[in-house]
């Protein structure tokens, strides 16, 4: 049975804690009771929502009596259950809740509502199936922040995820709860514009950021909708993921109805109703049941963002295309193998044929035999062009794992990113990164995500090991990653060129501690077909 918290308990962890020392904030719905932890200050859990039943809209927090405890986090949002196919372990949240909106709040000691300090939100990553608030130690950043005397606040916030998050159907449209989990966000940037200034930081100085999902998401905030934009934040910072190709919210309806099947629900009068009535063990089963970013479909998953009219106004490449994003300054990366990953759950294919097969049903369902064709021949059999790129001959684990690798990670991952550079490089300031770190890991290479500890190092008192991050601090602080805003600031460690049309250049993380500036020059042609793609809708259309 799964370990989960009902609403109820939110209001428990809430109630009234024994008088102690501690920093304290008091907000118009509650006072909330924090911990000073050296020479930082958390606050943990608070609510930036009433808790939500299954299947609603984020809303304005619930006024709370007494002091709150806010010293240790929240309910990680309800999981689903991912494949075991990784050769690693993915880590699992044992606190878990449908009642799951609240937020954390790191910021450097003594400061106040006159400090004004600049802030970044961070959205957690996990494939939209996964992930929670606490899964990245923000403690080090901050303290470098302190140490290099440009101090930010960091925010975390909860969004739900999977079916709770991101179901999808013509009745979930009609009641207005489409991509729920993008909506729980909105509404954290939302509190930070009303509430940060209590905790030191200044709302008019908001970056927002994220990795893999939560950069996905970031990019998702940068288009031109009906509910985010300029007003949120400032700035963007996205690590392996920017603007994704999106499916309509239809391509969700045979999803939908299996679960209204495996619930009994088909009988129902208001069937989305019915769901929100299953008890929470029940449905989860329903939900597991269903595949995931490690299963077989892998990138095809069924719970990610869609096409709403709203929140998503129409496919994010066209939009991109069209120039219809937030014009703010950007960071955005990746690792250079980011499709490895995501190739272990396809280990069962081992020839051209099947390979082609694959490619068509998961990732192309529209696609003509030209088209197929055209793919399987620019991302050929030959181990030595496949992912972790630049290894020869080694790491092919099947015949066909680095062919899979290198496609997938160009059709999700580096192809978009190049492509949203290449329009947004003419509008705004831009700057990208490359990480080739980590190619000795034996068939992950430089593998998807694998450059977050650069950002958020567990150490980050050694200067030539933090130079990811003091760029980043850099970016919060200034809006450019080479400038300081420290009164006696050092001459940046490293010089990072902006990306432009004319010089497309990434700053680039080699092993063992070696940064460079390469351009972004590979794979052309192979890319620009993929984008092709994206753009005729071949990548979306029913999936």
């Amino acid at each position: 049975m799964i370990l989960s918290i009902t609403l109820p308990w939110i209001y428990l962890a809430f109630t009234t804690a024994a008088v102690s020392p501690g920093p304290t904030v008091s907000l118009d719905y509650g006072t909330f009771l924090g911990v000073n932890d050296g020479n930082l200050t958390k606050f943990l859990g608070v609510p930036f929502s009433t808790p939500t039943a299954r299947f609603q809209l984020p809303s304005a927090p619930a006024l709370l009596q007494g002091l709150q405890n806010a010293t240790a986090f929240g309910p990680t949002c309800i999981q689903q259950t991912l494949s075991d196919t990784l050769p690693f372990t993915y880590p699992t949240p044992t606190v878990v809740s449908e009642a799951c909106l609240t937020l954390d709040v790191f910021f450097p000691a003594g400061r106040d509502a006159d400090s004004k300090l600049p802030v970044l939100v961070w959205l957690y990553g996990g494939g939209f199936e996964a992930g929670g608030s606490s899964a990245t130690d923000f403690r080090p950043a901050v303290e470098r922040s302190i140490l290099i005397d440009e101090p930010v606040v960091i925010v975390a916030p909860n969004y739900r995820v999977s079916a709770f998050g991101f179901l999808a159907s013509k009745e979930v449209a009609e009641a207005g709860l489409t991509n729920l989990g993008l909506r729980d966000q909105i509404a954290a940037l939302g509190w930070v514009q009303k509430y940060i200034s209590a905790f030191g930081g200044d709302p008019d100085r908001v970056v927002l950021g994220g990795v893999s999902a939560g950069a996905l998401s970031t990019g998702l905030h940068l288009l031109a909708n009906n509910r985010s934009g300029s007003d949120l934040f400032r700035a963007a910072f996205m690590v392996s993921g920017s603007p994704p190709a999106s499916a309509p919210i239809e391509g969700g309806q045979s999803t939908y109805d299996q679960l209204v099947a495996a619930n009994n629900c088909t009988e129902a009068v208001d069937t989305l109703d019915c769901l929100r009535q299953v008890p929470l063990d029940d449905f989860l089963v329903t939900v597991n049941q269903t595949p995931d970013v490690f299963s077989y479909r892998a990138f095809s998953s069924v719970w990610r963002p869609r096409v709403d009219g709203d929140i998503i106004p129409r496919n994010p490449v066209d939009m991109v295309q069209d120039g219809a994003f937030v014009k703010v300054p950007v960071m955005v990366g990746n690792c250079d193998d980011e499709g490895t990953m995501f190739a272990y759950p396809s280990l069962n294919i081992t020839t051209d044929s099947e390979f082609v097969g694959y490619v068509q049903s998961n990732y192309l369902p529209t696609g003509t035999s030209a088209q197929i064709a055209r793919v399987a021949a620019l991302y050929p059999q030959d181990p030595a062009e496949g992912a972790p790129f630049g290894t020869g001959s080694a790491n092919e684990l099947t015949p066909e794992f680095k062919r899979i690798a290198a496609f997938g990670g160009d059709l999700f991952f580096t192809g978009l990113r190049r492509f949203f550079l290449q329009h947004a490089s003419t509008t705004q300031n831009t700057w990208s990164w490359l990480s080739k770190r980590g190619k000795s890991t034996p068939y992950l290479g430089a593998y998807h995500t694998s450059d977050l500890p650069m950002w958020f190092p567990t150490n980050a008192t050694d200067p030539e090991k933090s130079r990811a991050v003091d760029a980043l601090i850099n970016f919060i602080n200034t809006l450019d990653p080479n400038v300081s805003a420290a009164p006696q600031a050092l001459p940046s460690a490293i010089s990072w060129p902006k990306y432009q049309t004319n010089s497309t250049e990434l700053l680039t993380f080699n092993d063992p501690a070696v940064i460079n500036v390469t351009t972004d020059d590979f794979r052309v042609e192979e890319m620009e077909y993929l984008i092709s793609l994206h753009l005729d809708g071949v990548t979306v259309n029913g999936l």
